[in-house]
């Protein structure tokens, strides 16, 4: 058992159609000689100063041997986050505000690690996450993994945090929320990044897990904010989420069968 008294038996999905996935030769360094980060984290943001220095602090105080980079990619903020970003020695893109696939691919598109690991502005790592998290994916062959989350905020939160640790990991293409995905970056690629569609990590992460295995590590844990809960209550946060992956749904059977 774990912290919480969560168990900590980790879970993936795989079969002997996934390709399998290799660590890049020479990783350490780009064609020049230049050293280049084992992780990138991409955070898209817009007016998130109140919360973003929470998400940066603790993606600084990191105790890990890997190297990594933060990617911020700012779509027109008028508060202060892009100096919040700055402050913490971050990376800032300029994005549209078009949407947060874009936003995330931008970051992804940019990012040198051989490690993408997406999270969001008011999400918040324990020291131990990065260490963990990719020892879990590089000892099991995964391409890509979430982990435990904890949803902050008002008691009915605590649905939405129930269906993200125990129903997205047992589906049989696991869904990685956007909050908390780590991802191989020449599996990202592949895949060519996020589709721009409502609920697009949802999207993403189902068809990641068709061509390769992912997996849920219950051992490592982010906390996240439950704001939209606490504004919209949990009615509409969760009939946001069915509206959008309805939206999902349509464009994606669209796209398929577009001549």
């Amino acid at each position: 058992m774990g912290d919480d008294g969560h168990d900590t038996d980790a879970s993936h999905h795989g079969d002997d159609n996934h390709r399998p996935l290799d660590s890049d030769e020479d990783a350490d360094s780009d064609a020049s000689g230049v050293d280049t980060p084992d992780v990138s984290f991409v955070i898209p943001t817009r007016n998130e100063a109140d919360y973003l220095r929470g998400t940066l602090a603790s993606i600084a105080a990191l105790d890990t041997s890997y190297s990594y980079e933060t990617i911020v990619v700012d779509g027109n903020s008028t508060d202060g986050t892009r100096a919040v970003a700055r402050e913490y020695g971050a990376i800032v893109l300029d994005e549209d505000d078009s949407s947060i696939a874009a936003a995330r691919n931008l970051g992804a598109d940019r990012a040198g690690g051989e490690w993408l690991v997406f999270t969001d502005a008011d999400t918040e790592l324990r020291a131990d996450y990065l260490t963990k998290l990719l020892g879990y994916l590089e000892a099991d062959g995964l391409a890509a993994a979430s982990s435990r989350c904890r949803i902050t905020g008002p008691r009915r939160a605590k649905v939405m945090e129930a269906t993200i640790n125990y129903v997205f990991p047992r589906l049989e293409r696991p869904i990685l929320p956007g909050f908390n995905c780590v991802v191989h970056h020449r599996a990202f690629d592949e895949l060519g990044g996020f589709p721009d569609v409502p609920n697009e990590d949802t999207a993403f992460s189902r068809r990641l897990a068709g061509r390769y295995p992912t997996g849920y590590c219950p051992a490592v844990l982010v906390e996240s904010s439950g704001r939209r809960i606490a504004e919209d209550g949990l009615t509409g946060t969760l009939w946001h989420y069915v509206t959008l992956d309805v939206e999902r749904i349509r464009r994606t059977n669209r796209s398929e069968f577009t001549p």
